[in-house]
């Protein structure tokens, strides 16, 4: 049999990007009604991490992976996004890894939650799945963390420290959807516009799972080409061809390798964070409780991409007027950079991220 091709909207999406909402809402709608009955593509190599580590815990939906390589010092622990694409994003290539620049800024005791793809027996688990072993995991280090959220892991890492509020000290969330009413992209448009049922629709296709190959195209383009590749990862785009392609392909094979996602989460995330707006609203109950961010006094580092294609800055920044914490101890910083620069990118990591490690280790309120 042969395998049917990916979802046609994969090329549709430089014209969507111009395309006005309820256009934009109908094709991706078109897309969906015919996921159901295709075959994904032979998955690609799972990417390989660029820094040294060792698996500190095995769960049954994450590797905890250690960083420390023997190191002191303050444990930080980095929340990935669990969404389309790798762990790896924190810790991607040489020059363009979170985790390297968080080392070499003094971060010593540094983990990495590496969220596992989602089997078939694992389509029912829940955002509360996922937050317990994160909790799990946490007290495996031993000692409240300095916990950084990044993208989708963020507004994980800000419920978690909401309903654990003693397990975290300081707070990093770097381009993460946290209100979605306050600022509005591409992506939190479509998903209001699209109707559940065709979210629903998704998970049937992969019987209770969304299967990330299928699915791919209808989030981001199926391939970038070189100069968005270096926009992304802030290098020349002469520089990138100096490197005769090795840097091109390493993040073509990273950017292709997905994960498959739980349809019970996916349906959460989509319901309650994007179109509910839970989280902001004071409406989103974590692990039987209801998570109130106004009661949350963290420390927060707010971190936006100023050219972010998926996570409006707004959406980020709207966190410091939701949480309790007192505003000398809230910190925002616009990024010159798109959404993967955040994590990817070779100024960005060492222009910004140092300066989060300062912020980290300033004494403690």
């Amino acid at each position: 049999m042969a395998t049917p091709s990916l979802p046609s909207i994969a090329f549709l999406w430089p014209a969507l990007l111009a395309a006005s909402v309820s256009d934009a809402a109908s094709a991706m709608a078109n897309e969906f009604a015919h996921l159901a009955g295709t075959d994904a593509e032979p998955a690609p190599p799972a990417p390989r991490w660029a820094s040294a580590n060792e698996i500190a815990l095995e769960l049954a939906t994450m590797r905890l992976r250690d960083f420390s390589r023997g190191a002191a010092g303050a444990t930080t622990l980095v929340c990935a996004p669990f969404a389309l694409h790798g762990s790896t994003i924190a810790d991607f290539a040489t020059e363009h890894s979170l985790v390297a620049a968080l080392r070499a800024a003094g971060r010593g005791r540094l983990f990495v939650t590496e969220w596992r793809s989602a089997a078939p027996e694992a389509r029912f688990n829940s955002i509360d799945t996922y937050l317990a072993e994160l909790n799990v995991a946490t007290d495996a280090l031993g000692e409240p963390v300095d916990l950084i959220g990044l993208c989708q892991g963020g507004w994980m890492a800000l419920l978690f420290a909401a309903r654990f509020p003693a397990k975290v000290k300081r707070l990093v969330l770097a381009g993460a959807p946290v209100d979605i009413a306050a600022g509005a992209s591409l992506l939190s448009r479509i998903t209001d516009s699209l109707p559940m049922s065709a979210f629903r629709d998704v998970v049937h296709a992969g019987d209770g799972r969304v299967l990330g190959r299928r699915v791919l195209g209808m989030w981001g383009p199926l391939q970038l080409g070189a100069n968005d590749i270096a926009d992304i990862l802030q290098v020349a785009p002469e520089a990138l061809a100096a490197h005769g392609h090795r840097l091109q392909a390493r993040f073509e094979e990273w950017y292709a390798w997905t994960v498959d996602l739980p349809g019970t989460y996916y349906l959460q995330v989509v319901e309650w964070l994007y179109k509910q707006n839970r989280l902001a609203a004071g409406r989103f109950t974590a692990l039987g409780r209801r998570i109130d961010l106004s009661a949350l006094r963290t420390p927060i580092y707010l971190l936006a991409a100023r050219d972010d294609e998926l996570v409006a800055p707004d959406q980020v920044f709207a966190t410091a007027r939701r949480v309790g914490t007192p505003s000398e101890h809230v910190r925002t910083v616009t990024a010159p950079c798109r959404h993967l620069g955040l994590f990817m990118g070779a100024t960005t990591l060492r222009a910004v991220w140092p300066e989060i490690v300062r912020w980290l280790d300033e004494r403690r309120i």
